[in-house]
């Protein structure tokens, strides 16, 4: 028999289709359009073809701020990474202070981009700030208005103190989706605290790493407002990632055509780097999956 097909099931799909195009589809079609024409004025407008796209991949501003931006991302998950499993290891693992220890570590998240961006502006200040003062009083110079690498120190610290809670929260969900039978087994076969964690809890957290490390690198990638704020991309350019590049082409100087080249430049290098991550993490959890299923 053939089973009758209810093509009134799109229309509950139609309102999310139709959100999705005036979100993301209409706007991206914009950009590509804005990124083969020169816009002279609101009625003039030449097609340049690849014009634009060749010019912003020679630039080596645009070349500086990809380094700055891969070294910084690549800081942020070396940092957070260990330091989220870390924290989801000595959390309580039930009762009160179980409850008490969680929300305490997801403040952070909760405050706005430019209020923690504000906060560590007075915070890291040499003369009025906790966190500068002490350093000082160490006697290390530091001032992060004139040092470039105290600046991009300081912006990575930032982002590790905003961010780190969110990977701790989710490898505290995989540690607590493992059975108990495991560790009871571990308990009788003598296993050590670190043969535990080695061969019982990070083969049980991959997934959940996976969708850590996706989360944290497209999102470092992108960020903005935090050094911003802190800093303004400075002193010099030491902290002028991608997107404050891409926001001083189209805001400060108003060049359309090579902001919406970059623009689509910067989405295909975090699709395609995410990409890659995607596969590599995918690739090393079903191989360790099948080697424990031998």
């Amino acid at each position: 028999m053939n089973k009758p097909t209810n093509q009134r099931a799109w229309l509950l799909v139609l309102p999310v289709l139709v959100a999705v195009a005036f979100s993301a589809i209409i706007p991206l079609m914009t950009v590509v359009n804005y990124s083969v024409q020169d816009i002279l004025g609101p009625e003039q407008r030449v097609f340049v073809g690849t014009e634009w796209f060749r010019k912003v991949l020679r630039d080596p501003e645009l070349h500086g701020a990809l380094r700055r931006q891969l070294g910084f991302s690549l800081a942020v998950l070396a940092l957070e990474i260990p330091l989220g499993v870390a924290l989801a290891l000595v959390l309580p693992k039930e009762g009160r202070a179980a409850s008490v220890c969680l929300v305490l570590l997801g403040l952070p998240l909760l405050i706005p981009f430019n209020v923690v961006g504000t906060i560590w502006q007075i915070f890291a200040r040499g003369d009025i700030g906790l966190f500068g003062v002490v350093i000082n009083a160490l006697g290390v110079e530091y001032n992060y208005t004139a040092n470039a690498l105290d600046a991009w120190l300081t912006v990575l610290l930032m982002d590790v103190w905003h961010w780190t809670p969110l990977v701790a929260l989710l490898c505290y969900a995989g540690l607590r989706a493992i059975p108990e039978a495991y560790y009871q087994a571990a308990r009788i076969d003598g296993a050590s605290a670190w043969a535990t964690f080695r061969f019982i809890q990070l083969p049980r957290l991959r997934g959940v790493l996976t969708i850590a490390v996706l989360l944290r690198f497209m999102d470092s990638f992108m960020i903005y407002t935090e050094p911003f704020v802190l800093t303004g991309g400075g002193p010099g350019n030491a902290t002028t990632f991608l997107s404050q590049y891409l926001t001083r082409l189209a805001v400060g100087q108003f060049d359309l055509g090579p902001a919406a080249a970059f623009s689509l430049v910067y989405f295909l290098v975090i699709l395609l780097l995410s990409y890659i991550f995607y596969t590599a993490m995918t690739a090393s959890t079903s191989a360790a999956g099948s080697k424990e299923a031998r």
